[in-house]
Formats: C-alpha cells, sequence, structure tokens
C-alpha cells in the first residue's frame, strides 16, 4: 500500500510540475541520444586509422594494388622495391565465399523451412537450438576440425571420386591437396550454415497465417504451401544469404588453418590459396619492415572492411524491406 502512495504521490508531482518533466525527458532523450551516437564514432574511427594506416601504400602502388598479381615484401635482389598486389587475395575471398554460399545456402534453406513449416514443436526446439550451438562454436574449433578430420577425410576419400567425376573441368584438375580452396569453401559453409538458416526460419516463420489457411483452404498440399511461403519471403531469404556471405568473407581463423595459404592466381580448387582475411592474419605480426609493408596488409584489411560492410549493409536492407512488406500485408 506505501508503495502505491509513493507512486501516486510521484504522478501527482508530475503532473503539478510539467516543466520538471520535460526537463527529466530531455535530459533522458539526450544521454539516449549521445549512447547511440557512439556507434557511428566507433565506427568513423576504424574508418580513420585504417585508411590512414594504408595510406603509404595506396599512394605508392595506387589502383595498380587491387589488379596485381605479386606479393613480394621482401625482393631477392634488394635494389628491387617491395610489390604488392591484392588480386589473388580477392579472387580467393569471392571463391570461397561463393563455395560456402553454393553448398551451405540449400541446406540452410532446408533447415528452416523443416522447421517452420514441417517439424513438431518439440523436435523444432531441439533442431534449432542444435543449429544456434553450431553459431557458438568458435572458429578455431572449427579450423582444428578440419585440419584433423575434415582435411584427411576429404583428400583421401571424397577428393579422388569428385576428380574422377568432374576432372573434365578446369576447376577440379590438378594434384589433389587436403588443404585447398575447396576445403576453405567446404568449412566455410558449415559455419555459414547457423546464420542462414536462423534467419530464414524467422523469415518464413513471420509469413501470416491468413496467407497458409488460404493457401490450404485451396487444396493445396504441404509441399506447395512450402513453395508459397518460400516465394512469399523471398526478399528476406536474399538477405539471409547476404549476411551469410557476410560471415563467409570476413571468417579468419578457420580458413586460416584449412585453405593452405599460398599466394597464387590459383585455377584449380584442390590448390591452396588465401583470402584477404587469411593473409593479414598468417603476416601482420612479421610485418615490422619496410613500413609500406604493414601499409600494404591495412590496405588489405580496407578492402576487406568495405566489402563487409556492402555486404553486411545490403543485407539488413533487404531484411527490413521485407520485413515491412510482410507486415503491410497483415494490416489488410
Amino acid at each position: 500500500m506505501s508503495q502505491h502512495k509513493k507512486s501516486q504521490n510521484f504522478l501527482s508531482k508530475l503532473k503539478t510540475n510539467p516543466k520538471k518533466r520535460f526537463s527529466e525527458d530531455s535530459v533522458f532523450r539526450t544521454i539516449v541520444a549521445l549512447i547511440a551516437c557512439n556507434i557511428f564514432i566507433i565506427l568513423g574511427l576504424i574508418i580513420f586509422k585504417i585508411t590512414q594506416g594504408s595510406w603509404l601504400s595506396i599512394q605508392t602502388y595506387g589502383i595498380n594494388f587491387l589488379w596485381g598479381t605479386t606479393w613480394q615484401p621482401f625482393p631477392s635482389n634488394p635494389n628491387t622495391p617491395p610489390i604488392f598486389g591484392a588480386l589473388p587475395l580477392i579472387w580467393g575471398t569471392l571463391i570461397t565465399s561463393a563455395i560456402a554460399l553454393l553448398l551451405g545456402v540449400p541446406i540452410s534453406l532446408g533447415i528452416a523451412l523443416a522447421l517452420s513449416e514441417f517439424a513438431p514443436k518439440n523436435f523444432n526446439y531441439v533442431i534449432s537450438f542444435f543449429v544456434e550451438l553450431l553459431a557458438a562454436i568458435p572458429s578455431v574449433i572449427y579450423g582444428l576440425w578440419g585440419i584433423l578430420v575434415l582435411i584427411p577425410f576429404l583428400q583421401n576419400d571424397i577428393y579422388p571420386h569428385l576428380q574422377a567425376v568432374l576432372g573434365f573441368l578446369p576447376f577440379f584438375q590438378g594434384t589433389i591437396r587436403g588443404s585447398s580452396v575447396l576445403t576453405g569453401g567446404i568449412v566455410l559453409a558449415i559455419m555459414i550454415i547457423p546464420t542462414v538458416s536462423a534467419i530464414s526460419r524467422d523469415v518464413f516463420a513471420a509469413v501470416p497465417n491468413s496467407q497458409r489457411e488460404a493457401i490450404i483452404a485451396l487444396g493445396a498440399t504441404r509441399w506447395e504451401k512450402a513453395r508459397i511461403v518460400m516465394s512469399y519471403g523471398r526478399s528476406g531469404v536474399v538477405g539471409a544469404i547476404m549476411l551469410g556471405l557476410g560471415r563467409a568473407v570476413g571468417e579468419t581463423m578457420a580458413i586460416t588453418m584449412v585453405i593452405g595459404n599460398s599466394f597464387n592466381m590459383f585455377t584449380s580448387l584442390f590448390e591452396p590459396g588465401s583470402t584477404l582475411a587469411s593473409i593479414v592474419a598468417n603476416e601482420f605480426t612479421e610485418a615490422s619492415s619496410p613500413p609500406v609493408y604493414i601499409s600494404a596488409l591495412m590496405e588489405v584489411g580496407l578492402i576487406l572492411f568495405a566489402l563487409a560492410i556492402v555486404v553486411n549493409a545490403s543485407a539488413r536492407l533487404i531484411i527490413w524491406r521485407s520485413t515491412r512488406k510482410i507486415k503491410e500485408v497483415e494490416m489488410f
């Protein structure tokens, strides 16, 4: 009772003194706005610092840094200046990410569709728990599992048969190696499954039940209903895939441990390679001199940062548009 009286007294004071209420609300809004602005300050500082660190490389190599295929911090001829080009790194990042999407997205969509449309609720909770558990596993654990389990298995039991079937394609020719671009893509595919499946499941679950009931009333089968649900949430699924792509592009430790870390413009998926993230992880601690070496690695980080920002911003925009569209349909 006393607590109720205190609340009534507080409210009566606010009513009798609206200026105080306005002042307190203004202070609270100001504090919250300042806290929210911190994210822009942090992001701006990161961009400034990376750009500042890479400026020497930008001045030295210009746009040729993006097209160069040579990475020589210490040339054999001491009179030759260091040469840096990031094209093989960009190539490796794009190919491993493409493999991850090609292998991981169908599995992720299958999981999301099963959980939202077919699985019983009790089974749904169990599978959702294990899917989310995959997302909580540290990257280094995926890397260790890749080295100790996946690489020997793929090199001895899978890749020879794969080459026997698809060896007529240039991507599947050459000497078979366990630590390769294809292995890196497979590990990334496993790592993006939790992200893509969880977001896709939420997108499918957001489809109004009225739409499902209307589909069933028309005599559609469960599979036909699932197909319509997938088409209804298409843009949200694209956003989920883009977020998975962002995870694949920025992954560092696991890909570093399984890709082989060879700087080359590979033509076969069985060859080792490098990515933008892996070369920074491998060489940054050794890049003490010359100064342009550190600057080149910083420019690699700048490229990676730009890719991650573009991919994630695009994904968030697509998901936002999808959820807004679904809410508009629910209103009608």
